[in-house]
C-alpha cells in the first residue's frame, strides 16, 4: 500500500517543485498591489475623459482638499498621453533630420518656428476643430489640452534626440558600417541607445515644462469661451482668481505629491535601466539605483513577461535584429547605364539645388503673405512698435540664459560627476522646473507694490524661473556620461582647475548644453506671456514687451494683433537660431568630445 503513494508523492513533489520555480515569489506579490493600483487609477481617470459636454457649460473647480487626488489624476494622465506623443514625435523628427540633409534644411526652421508659437498661439487655433471633432463630449476638450501639453513638452525631447544621433563617436559609426547596419537597425541598436540617457533626463524636463504650462492648458479661456477642465492647472487659475492662498499652498502640497510618484514610479527606473546604455569601456561609479527597478528584477513574473515583450517586438518587427555575424559589406551595384543613369546624374547634380531654391521661394512666398496681412490689418505703425516690443524681450531672454549658464553649469557639472548627488537633487529639480510662475504671483504682486518695484525689471527673472533648469537638466546629463576613463586619464595627467575643465568638462558638456540653452531659450520667450503680464486678483503687473502684448491682445480677443504677436515672435526666434544657435552647434560638432 505505501508503494502505490510513492509516485504520487512524487508527481505532487514534483509539482510542489515546479510551481516553486515558475510560480509567483514574494517580489511578485509586492508589485502585485502597485500595478493593480495604477492600472486601476488609469482607467478611471480614462472614463471621465469622455463624459457629455456642451459648449457654454459653465465649469466648476471646487477648492475643497478633497477634490485634489481626482484633480492629480487627471493632470498626470493627459501629461502621460502629451508625453508618449512627444516621445513619437521626437523619434520621427530626429530620425529623418538626421537621416536626409534635404529634410534638415526644413524640419530644424520648422521647429524653431513651432518652439517660438506660445502656448496660447496654438490654443487658440486648436481647441475648435478638437471640439468640433468630438462634438457633445469632453474628450474633445480634452485633446486640446493634451495638445496643449504637447507643445510644452515635444520640441525639447526633438532637439536633444536629434543633437545625440548627430555626435554619436565615429568609432560607433564605423562599427555600425561593418556590420552592415541598415537605417532601421542603426536607429534602434546604435542611435537610439546612444541617446537614451540624454533622453530620458529630457524627457524629465519636458514633464516639468507641460507643469510650468498646466494652466494655460487647463483653464482655457479663447474667444470668449471659459473652459476649465478638472486638474491641478485649472485649481490653481480658480484659487488665483478668489485669491485664495490656502488653495495656492494645497496645489502646490499636490503637485510635489506627483512628482514624486512619477520619479519614483517612472523615472527613477528608466534612468537606472539606462545606464547600461553609457558610452564607456570601465565601469564607472555613476550607476543610477531605482527600489522598483529593482524588484522586477527580482520578480518571476515581471521578468518572464518583459523577456516574453521583447521577443514579441523582435519577431513582430524583425529589423530590430543585428545583421548576421560575419556578415560583409555588399558590393556595390553595378553602374547604371542610358537614360537611367542621364537622369540620376542630373539629380545628383541639381536636386540639391532645386531644393534649396524651392525652400527660398516658399519662404518668399510665406513673407509675401505676411507683408500683405500686415499691410491690410494691422498697419505699419504696430509692426515697428512690435517690433520694439520684441527687441526689450530679447534683451531679457539673452541676459538671463548668459546669467543661468554662469550659475547652472559649474553646479550641474559638479552634480553630474556625482551619481547619489545627481539622484538626490533629481526630484527636487523636478519640482523646481515644474513649478509653475503663476504660484508666485501673491509674492511677487506684494512686494513689487510694496517697495514700489519697476516691472520692466523685477519681472524679468520670472521669465527664467522654469526654463533655467533645461540647462541644468542637460548639463548633468552630459556630465553623467562622460566616460570614466577620460576622467581618470585627466587625473594621471595631472590636469588641474580651469585647466582641466578648459580641456575635459567643458568640450565633454558643450553638446548638452547647448540642447538645454536652446531650448530654455525658446522657452523664456514663451515664458514672457505669462512673466511679463502679472495678475493676482484685480490687481494687474504689467512690463514692456512682446509677451505682455501677447497676453493682452489675447484677453481682448483681438486676433490679428495675437497672429502679428506670435510671427514677431517667431522671427526673432528664428534669426537667434539662424545666426547664433547653429554656428554653435558647429562648434560642438568641431571640437566637442
Amino acid at each position: 500500500m505505501v508503494e502505490l503513494f510513492f509516485p504520487r508523492r512524487a508527481g505532487a513533489a514534483a509539482t510542489v517543485a515546479a510551481w516553486r520555480a515558475s510560480g509567483p515569489n514574494r517580489w511578485d506579490w509586492a508589485l502585485l498591489p502597485l500595478v493593480l493600483a495604477v492600472l486601476a487609477a488609469a482607467g478611471f481617470g480614462a472614463s471621465q475623459m469622455a463624459r457629455p459636454f456642451t459648449l457654454g457649460q459653465p465649469a466648476v473647480i471646487a477648492l475643497d482638499a478633497a477634490w485634489l487626488p481626482y484633480y492629480l489624476l487627471r493632470t498626470m494622465l493627459r501629461m502621460f498621453m502629451a508625453l508618449g506623443c512627444s516621445l513619437l514625435f521626437a523619434f520621427v523628427f530626429a530620425a529623418v533630420a538626421v537621416k536626409s540633409r534635404a529634410a534638415e534644411k526644413v524640419l530644424l526652421p520648422l521647429l524653431d518656428v513651432l518652439q517660438s508659437v506660445p502656448i496660447l498661439g496654438f490654443q487658440a487655433i486648436a481647441i475648435a476643430p478638437f471640439i468640433a471633432l468630438f462634438p457633445g463630449n469632453l474628450l474633445g476638450v480634452e485633446c486640446a489640452a493634451v495638445f496643449a501639453i504637447f507643445t510644452s513638452q515635444a520640441w525639447n525631447m526633438a532637439f536633444s534626440l536629434y543633437q545625440s544621433m548627430r555626435n554619436v563617436p565615429a568609432e560607433l559609426n564605423e562599427a555600425a558600417r561593418v556590420f552592415c547596419l541598415s537605417g532601421w537597425q542603426r536607429f534602434w541598436r546604435l542611435e537610439l541607445p546612444f541617446a537614451m540617457p540624454n533622453l530620458l533626463w529630457n524627457m524629465m524636463m519636458s514633464m516639468s515644462g507641460g507643469w510650468f504650462f498646466l494652466v494655460a492648458a487647463e483653464a482655457i479661456s479663447v474667444a470668449g469661451q471659459d473652459i476649465k477642465l478638472p486638474g491641478i492647472g485649472a485649481y490653481i487659475a480658480v484659487a488665483i482668481e478668489q485669491e485664495n492662498g490656502r488653495a495656492i499652498a494645497l496645489a502646490i502640497a499636490a503637485m510635489l505629491a506627483g512628482i514624486v510618484l512619477y520619479d519614483q514610479l517612472f523615472f527613477r527606473p528608466l534612468l537606472a535601466w539606462a545606464d547600461k546604455f553609457r558610452f564607456e569601456d570601465t565601469q564607472g561609479d555613476t550607476a543610477q539605483r531605482s527600489w522598483l527597478l529593482d524588484w522586477g528584477r527580482r520578480s518571476r513574473w515581471t521578468r518572464k513577461l518583459t523577456g516574453q515583450f521583447w521577443t514579441a517586438m523582435r519577431g513582430t518587427l524583425g529589423w530590430f535584429a543585428a545583421a548576421p555575424a560575419g556578415a560583409r559589406p555588399a558590393a556595390a551595384p553595378p553602374a547604371p547605364r542610358g537614360a537611367h543613369a542621364w537622369l540620376r546624374g542630373l539629380l545628383a547634380r541639381h536636386g540639391a539645388r532645386a531644393w534649396d531654391v524651392a525652400i527660398v521661394l516658399a519662404a518668399l512666398l510665406a513673407a509675401w503673405q505676411l507683408l500683405m496681412f500686415v499691410h491690410g490689418t494691422v498697419g505699419w505703425a504696430e509692426v515697428a512698435h512690435v517690433g520694439g516690443l520684441g527687441f526689450i524681450t530679447l534683451l531679457r531672454v539673452m541676459v538671463l540664459i548668459a546669467l543661468a549658464s554662469l550659475l547652472w553649469v559649474p553646479v550641474a557639472v559638479w552634480i553630474g560627476l556625482r551619481p547619489r548627488w545627481a539622484q538626490g537633487v533629481q526630484a527636487v529639480a523636478q519640482f523646481l522646473a515644474a513649478f509653475p510662475v503663476n504660484l508666485m504671483f501673491p509674492v511677487v504682486v506684494y512686494l513689487m507694490v510694496a517697495l514700489k518695484l519697476q516691472p520692466n525689471i523685477w519681472l524679468s527673472p520670472l521669465m527664467v524661473f522654469g526654463t533655467q533648469w533645461y540647462i541644468l537638466f542637460n548639463v548633468v546629463a552630459g556630465a553623467s556620461t562622460i566616460p570614466n576613463e577620460l576622467r581618470l586619464a585627466a587625473d594621471n595627467l595631472g590636469l588641474k582647475g580651469w585647466l582641466k575643465w578648459k580641456r575635459v568638462y567643458l568640450p565633454a558638456v558643450f553638446p548638452a548644453y547647448l540642447t538645454g540653452a536652446i531650448t530654455a531659450c525658446g522657452g523664456s520667450w514663451n515664458a514672457s506671456i505669462v512673466a511679463e503680464y502679472v495678475t493676482w486678483g484685480k490687481t494687474t503687473l504689467a512690463a514692456d514687451g512682446l509677451g505682455s502684448y501677447i497676453k493682452q491682445m489675447t484677453d481682448a480677443g483681438d486676433f490679428h494683433r495675437i497672429a502679428l504677436g506670435v510671427s514677431v515672435m517667431c522671427i526673432f526666434v528664428m534669426l537667434l537660431n539662424r545666426f547664433f544657435w547653429t554656428r554653435m552647434y558647429r562648434l560642438a560638432e568641431n571640437r566637442g568630445l
